[in-house]
């Protein structure tokens, strides 16, 4: 029952357990098309079916939760890759291919540099461009098969989305925990990267979460999700939106997965371990800490549904709560600690070292801090 009741929270506080450097994207979707009139449940019944397995596109993030933008630093536990609290604020572009489970690439667009993360069976690479390093990575075969467990899409060894993080992967979270807590409805039919979509739009029955809706683009032709956008309670334009800009439902060329460092670059090695694990950190099905180590402690899960709190143990705080001079300036002082708050999550950062963060006012953190 833990597990069920924190998937809400997975949505948007869990990395991906390999974490690609995961770039969100949003676009608004386009104008208003017509499509023939489908139900909630048929919509669903699209997604599932769904058999996309190849595509490349370009995916755009922008996130309004409220924070100072925070700079590109590729400053991540792995050399050259993407660090957590960036993706925090403003907006962000990649470029994304993915062929099947085990094949995929990401070019993170920075100003004036580029960051690359390719997955190719068991080799691994993340490139920074603008120092000119890399991060190679063996993945253990066993790494492999369990990997596909902890991806955010239908835990199926033929999902393309289970590779790196796309609008189909955080949908996937937000659709794996459907139950009573939760009115599912249908919104207007648009159009996303040039394809027209159905909107299926989840309301939380709650008072109590910051959340006011979720909404998934639905592509109507494949049942692939385009794109999703969450939008906060009292807060006019979207907090958290993903959303492909271009897409192209083709295998991309083999050669995109070949990778070879420039001459002259930096080259880490490093080894996965045996079993990858979601690691607690901010916002992101996520904007995802780049950790590729085991936690030392289980979290507790304390609630049900959109009101759930995630409370960690001492020493579990992200280590750019301390490190990453921008964020430590919007960790304001409370009774006891330090707390993170957005239109979206509240993270309380104990003087204790104890962790809790939720879809959830403030208040909820400390209440639930209290009753431990």
């Amino acid at each position: 029952m833990a597990r069920a009741r924190q998937r809400w929270l997975s949505a948007l506080l869990i990395p991906l357990a390999l974490a690609i450097a995961v770039v969100f994207g949003s676009v608004q979707a386009g104008a208003s098309v017509s499509l023939p009139p489908k139900s909630a449940e048929e919509i669903l019944a699209m997604i599932a079916r769904t058999e996309v397995r190849a595509l490349s596109g370009t995916m755009e993030q922008n996130a309004e939760l409220g924070l100072p933008e925070l700079p590109s630093s590729g400053s991540g536990t792995v050399p050259g890759a993407a660090s957590a609290v960036e993706f925090l604020a403003g907006s962000h572009t990649a470029r994304v291919y993915v062929d099947g489970p085990l094949k995929a690439r990401l070019q993170i667009l920075d100003r004036m540099a580029e960051r690359d993360v390719v997955l190719n069976g068991r080799e691994l690479w993340f490139y920074n461009s603008k120092d000119n390093s890399a991060t190679h990575l063996t993945v253990p075969a066993p790494s492999l098969a369990e990997l596909k467990d902890t991806l955010p899409t239908r835990p199926t060894p033929d999902r393309p989305a289970q590779a790196i993080p796309t609008p189909e992967a955080m949908a996937g979270r937000f659709l794996a925990s459907l139950d009573a807590s939760t009115e599912v409805t249908v919104g207007e039919a648009a159009s996303v990267a040039g394809r027209s979509v159905y909107s299926l739009v989840l309301n939380p029955r709650s008072s109590e979460t910051l959340v006011d809706s979720v909404s998934i683009d639905v592509d109507s032709e494949t049942g692939l999700p385009l794109g999703v956008e969450v939008r906060a309670k009292g807060q006019a334009e979207p907090a958290y939106s993903l959303a492909y800009t271009q897409l192209d439902l083709s295998t991309p060329d083999a050669a995109l997965f070949d990778f070879t460092p420039p001459q002259g670059a930096t080259i880490t090695e490093k080894v996965l371990p045996a079993r990858p694990v979601p690691t607690m950190t901010l916002p992101s099905e996520p904007l995802h800490d780049l950790s590729l180590k085991a936690p030392a402690h289980r979290e507790q899960v304390m609630g049900q549904g959109w009101d759930s709190v995630i409370a960690l143990p001492a020493g579990s705080a992200p280590a750019e709560f301390t490190s990453n001079p921008q964020l430590s300036q919007a960790l304001l002082p409370v009774d006891g600690g330090r707390a993170l708050t957005t239109s979206l999550v509240s993270v309380l950062v104990l003087d204790d070292g104890r962790v809790f963060a939720g879809m959830v006012p403030l208040e909820r953190l400390q209440t639930a801090a209290a009753a431990q």
